[in-house]
């Protein structure tokens, strides 16, 4: 079966079409009818995918992901030799326990790696978020380095050394699957972000990097608008309503964070609806260039909890709400991104599905001073190392990383300005036409003719 490859002339029909007929891989999942949609099936529909097709791939010796990224237009490129090489590629993450048995495997064989944590540890956190997401960087550009590193928690200082870091060891991309609302004014702004700008630069020396960031999961998660005073001082979300229902996934701790531009005061209270306690309380309080705070608590099963905003002083505004680790009632998902993809300076990538609809989940703009976000990738992406796929817009910036690298092994002279543009430009546009805020500018994507310019050897 021939793979059809996508060109930005393509319609948004056009591109359903040709998925939906050409595709058996990931035909499996159907798109929902309706426009926003739930986060795809459960591992057992991919396991089973892969379970009918097992005999193909075995006889091919072809790892599951290969038809996959093949539509993205990249297997011409592997073809005449372009894979990455030259390129370093920083895996900014928390995730990377086990890393060492992917070596070789998943991984290139040999991977560079630091931590900034206090502890100094790597694979503290027990979870394999960084691997998947250098798998899928190592499965787009195989010949490019990977460099990995994790950085304290909480601390915006230690992440910007991270960066610091992959810029010293002369990376010239950086994927980032990880956010921080509260590092971000909602908009793009704060001194976080004008110092991460600076540590990527202006993107025309040779040394300046392109940071690629998940749009994040947060559409379904987030409230932002101005605030409404019910007479007493409380914010409503809608008419006559004071309280936001939280609603938490687990035992994990929940965070629920609030970002503003204004120097407006306001408290976030948590409500134990069960008890009747208060379990969180946070105010206001204006540090590094933005005005942000942050609510946490450890849940207990089969407990119902609620949060209430409260003015306390200054002028009220528009503000950013979100919930982490937990589900939240009323909901906005117009400018939902966080930092660090609501950055002028990174690439935000969002999450669509087979049919190129934007995942319920995927977090949209308008909120930066640049239109957000920037790209999508499909996803769920297959693994090899494991049944179920990694899904998310965790799993889509790092696809257009992979991308980008492979990209800059054919042009290696090209400043981070001209292959953002050549990015943004080559991109399938998925909605109305020209840039929107679900699916940004379109589906990443790596047209063939760009291997007729002259390559840098």
């Amino acid at each position: 079966m021939s793979i059809p490859r996508f060109t930005p002339s393509h319609t948004r029909s056009r591109f359903f079409r040709v998925v939906c007929t050409g595709l058996t891989f990931i035909s499996l999942v159907s798109p929902a009818p309706q426009r926003t949609e739930t986060p795809l099936g459960p591992s057992a529909v991919w396991a089973g995918a892969l379970e009918d097709r097992g005999k193909r791939f075995s006889a091919e010796k072809r790892p599951p992901w290969k038809e996959y990224v093949s539509r993205l237009g990249i297997d011409r490129w592997h073809a005449l030799g372009f894979r990455g090489q030259g390129v370093k590629v920083a895996i900014l993450d928390s995730g990377f326990r086990g890393y060492r048995d992917h070596l070789g495997k998943t991984l290139p064989s040999r991977v560079t790696a630091r931590s900034f944590r206090m502890d100094g540890n790597l694979e503290a956190k027990n979870s394999q978020h960084g691997i998947l997401c250098g798998e899928i960087v190592h499965a787009m550009a195989p010949d490019a380095e990977l460099l990995f590193a994790n950085w304290e928690p909480d601390s915006a200082e230690q992440f910007l050394n991270a960066v610091r870091w992959a810029r010293d060891q002369n990376a010239r991309v950086i994927s980032c699957s990880v956010i921080s609302p509260r590092w971000s004014d909602g908009e793009g702004g704060g001194t976080v972000h004008e110092r991460l700008a600076r540590l990527l630069g202006n993107g025309k020396d040779s040394r300046d990097m392109l940071c690629f960031a998940s749009a994040g999961n947060v559409a379904e998660r987030h409230w932002s608008g101005r605030f409404h005073d019910d007479g007493t001082g409380l914010h409503e979300w809608q008419p006559g309503r004071t309280d936001n229902f939280l609603t938490p996934w687990g035992k994990e701790r929940v965070s629920v964070e609030l970002c503003q531009q204004q120097r407006a005061s306001y408290d976030i209270i948590v409500v134990d609806q069960t008890t009747g306690l208060e379990v969180a309380y946070s105010r206001m309080k204006g540090q590094s260039g933005t005005y942000t705070q942050t609510s946490r608590f450890m849940p207990q099963a089969g407990h119902r909890y609620l949060v209430r905003v409260r003015l306390t002083a200054g002028k009220p505004g528009h503000f950013h709400l979100f919930a982490l680790g937990s589900g939240l009632e009323y909901t906005t998902p117009r400018g939902s991104l966080c930092f660090p993809g609501d950055g002028p300076e990174v690439l935000a990538v969002g999450a669509v599905n087979s049919a190129g609809r934007r995942m319920g989940y995927s977090s949209c703009g308008p909120n930066s001073s640049h239109p957000k976000p920037d790209l999508v990738a499909q996803v769920p992406f297959p693994s090899e190392w494991r049944a179920q796929p990694f899904g998310g817009t965790s799993a889509a910036a790092p696809q257009a990383a992979g991308l980008a690298a492979v990209c800059w092994s054919h042009h290696l002279d090209w400043s981070a300005d001209q292959l953002r543009a050549t990015l943004l430009k080559a991109a399938v546009d998925l909605g109305p036409p020209g840039h929107d805020n679900e699916t940004g500018y379109g589906l990443i994507h790596l047209p063939g003719e760009l291997l007729a310019k002259r390559p840098v050897r």
